[in-house]
C-alpha cells in the first residue's frame, strides 16, 4: 500500500490477503494505482460470455423481419425488449465449414473451423481471448455445459472439459480445496513431475517414430504443454486467497439441475458467471444449454420432450408450439443474465454489462432440416468497448426477396442456404476478439470484421 503519498489507495491482492476468506472484493476505485487514474478506462477489465442454444429455433416465430432501429421484436425475442438499447439481434450470418456437417454445429460455433472426417478443429474465440486475459485472473476461462460438450477448443483442436453442477462450479471458484493449500500445492507439484517424466520419455520415443506418428505425438505434446501451463498457473495463484461471497450469493448460486427446475438452474449458472466476472476470477465464460442431440426438457413449462425431438417436428403443430415456448424460455433466461450484469456495479460504478460482451445463439437455424444458414444470434453489452446497439443487424438484406414467414417452405430455404455467402459468423467473432484486445485481423474463416 502506498501510505506515503495517498493512504487511501490499496492494492487488491494485499486487501485479499489481509481479509482472507471473509469478504469478496470487486474492483474498487481505490485499487487503481497511484497516478494511474487517467489510464483506468483503458486498463479496466474486458469480459466476454457465450451462450449456446442447440438445434436452432422455430424460425417463423423467431425471425425479425425489419432491419435497423425501428424493428419490432418477434414473439420468441419479446423477453429482450426491455434491453433494446444494449442488444443487437443479428440475422444472415453462417459458418461455411458447418454447412456440410450439421452434427458439428456446436463444435465450430466459436471456432469458425471446418470439420470434415479428417479435419481437426481450430482454437475457439473464447480461448483466443483467454490468451490475453489469463495473465490477470486466477482462471483463464470458465466452461459450463449441461452435457459434456463445452464450447471451448484449444489451439491444437482439443475440446476443454466443462463443469455442470453449480455446487462444483461454486467450489472451484470460491472455496479452498480439501486439505488446504499445502495439500493442493503438493498435488500440483506431483502433477508437474508426472508431466515432466512423460515429456522426457516421449522425446526418447520420438527418435524411433515415422512421420505420421510424430504428427500424432506433436498433438499430444501440445496438450502436455498446455497442462503444464495450467499447472504452473494454479500453483502461482495459491498464495492469493480465493474470493469469498455473501451468504445470499452462496444460496443463489448453489442450485443444481438434478435438484431443481431448469429455470432455477439456468439463473444459477448466470449468477455464477456474474459473480466470477465481478470478483475477476475470470474474464471469459461459455455456457452450453445442451448439445445437438441431448439438450434437456423443461417440465416446468410443460415440455417433457427433448429439444432435439421438438426441433424435428415434421410440421406437428403441437411440437412447433412447444419449440417456440422453449426458445422464448431460453431467451428469457438470457435476459435475466443481462439484467444481472446491468445491475451489478463494476469499477467506477458503471454496470458490469458495459464492459462485458455477451453472445447468445445457435450454430443451427432450422433443426428439422439441419439448416445452418441465417443463424439466430443476439449480441449484447460492451458499450464501454465501443459497441453501439439498438438495431437489428441484417446481413440478408439486399441479397434475397424478403422474409416470407407466411410461406414456411420458402423461409426454411433461407435457413439452409445463405442469402449472403460472404456473411460469415467468424466476422462477428473477429470483432469480439479485437474488442477484447486480441491483435489480429483474421479469425477462423473471417473475410472482414463486422461493423457495429
Amino acid at each position: 500500500m502506498n501510505y506515503l503519498s495517498q493512504s487511501w489507495l490499496i492494492d487488491r491482492r494485499h486487501a485479499l490477503r489481509a481479509l482472507g476468506s471473509f469478504i469478496s472484493l470487486p474492483f474498487l476505485e481505490c485499487m487503481v494505482p497511484l497516478r494511474a487514474a487517467e489510464k483506468a478506462a483503458e486498463s479496466a477489465p474486458r469480459r466476454s460470455a457465450f451462450i449456446y442454444l442447440a438445434n436452432g429455433v422455430h424460425s417463423l416465430n423467431y425471425q425479425i423481419t425489419k432491419a435497423g432501429k425501428d424493428y419490432e421484436f418477434s414473439r420468441s425475442l419479446k423477453p429482450l425488449e426491455k434491453h433494446r438499447e444494449v442488444i443487437t439481434p443479428i440475422s444472415g450470418l453462417h459458418h461455411p465449414g458447418a454447412l456440410s456437417h450439421h452434427h458439428n454445429c456446436i463444435s465450430v460455433w466459436l471456432t469458425g473451423g471446418k470439420l470434415g472426417p479428417s479435419d481437426r478443429n481450430t482454437i475457439s474465440v473464447d480461448q483466443k481471448m483467454a490468451e490475453i486475459t489469463a495473465q490477470h485472473t486466477r482462471y483463464p476461462s470458465m466452461e459450463v455445459a449441461i452435457t459434456q460438450d463445452s464450447l471451448a477448443w484449444t489451439a491444437d483442436g482439443v475440446r476443454l472439459p466443462a463443469m455442470r453442477r453449480c455446487s462444483e462450479i461454486f467450489a472451484s471458484l470460491f472455496e479452498e480445496p480439501k486439505g488446504g493449500k499445502t495439500a493442493q500445492r503438493r498435488a500440483l507439484r506431483r502433477k508437474g513431475s508426472v508431466l515432466d517424466a512423460n515429456l522426457a520419455e516421449v522425446r526418447q520415443l520420438e527418435k524411433k517414430m515415422g512421420s505420421e506418428d510424430k504428427g500424432r505425438m506433436e498433438q499430444y505434446l501440445t496438450s502436455v504443454r498446455e497442462a503444464e501451463i495450467r499447472t504452473r498457473r494454479a500453483d502461482a495463484w495459491l498464495d492469493t486467497p480465493l474470493p469469498a461471497v455473501s451468504e445470499a450469493d452462496r444460496k443463489r448460486t448453489n442450485r443444481d439441475i438434478a435438484a431443481t427446475m431448469a429455470g432455477d438452474y439456468f439463473r444459477s449458472v448466470y449468477d455464477l458467471m456474474v459473480l466470477a466476472f465481478q470478483t475477476d476470477v475470470t474474464r471469459v465464460a461459455t455456457f452450453s444449454l445442451g448439445g445437438e442431440g441431448d439438450a434437456i426438457s423443461i417440465p416446468e413449462i410443460g415440455i417433457t420432450e427433448s429439444r432435439h425431438q421438438l426441433s424435428h417436428h415434421g410440421g406437428d403443430a403441437g411440437y412447433m408450439e412447444k419449440l417456440t415456448n422453449y426458445d422464448t424460455f431460453a431467451i428469457e433466461q438470457f435476459g435475466y443474465f443481462l439484467t444481472r450484469l446491468a445491475e451489478t456495479k463494476d469499477l467506477g460504478g458503471k454496470p458490469l454489462l458495459a464492459s462485458t460482451m455477451a453472445l447468445f445463439g445457435s450454430g443451427m437455424s432450422y433443426g428439422h432440416s439441419h439448416g445452418n444458414a441465417n443463424l439466430p444470434l443476439v449480441f449484447a453489452g460492451g458499450t464501454d468497448l465501443g459497441l453501439k446497439h439498438g438495431s437489428h443487424l441484417d446481413f440478408n438484406q439486399g441479397h434475397f426477396a424478403g422474409y416470407q414467414l407466411e410461406k414456411p417452405s420458402e423461409h426454411y430455404g433461407l435457413c439452409s442456404r445463405p442469402a449472403n455467402p460472404d456473411a460469415h459468423m467468424s466476422n462477428l467473432l473477429l470483432l469480439m476478439a479485437q474488442r477484447m484486445g486480441v491483435e489480429t485481423d483474421h479469425f477462423g474463416d473471417s473475410n472482414k470484421v463486422v461493423a457495429l
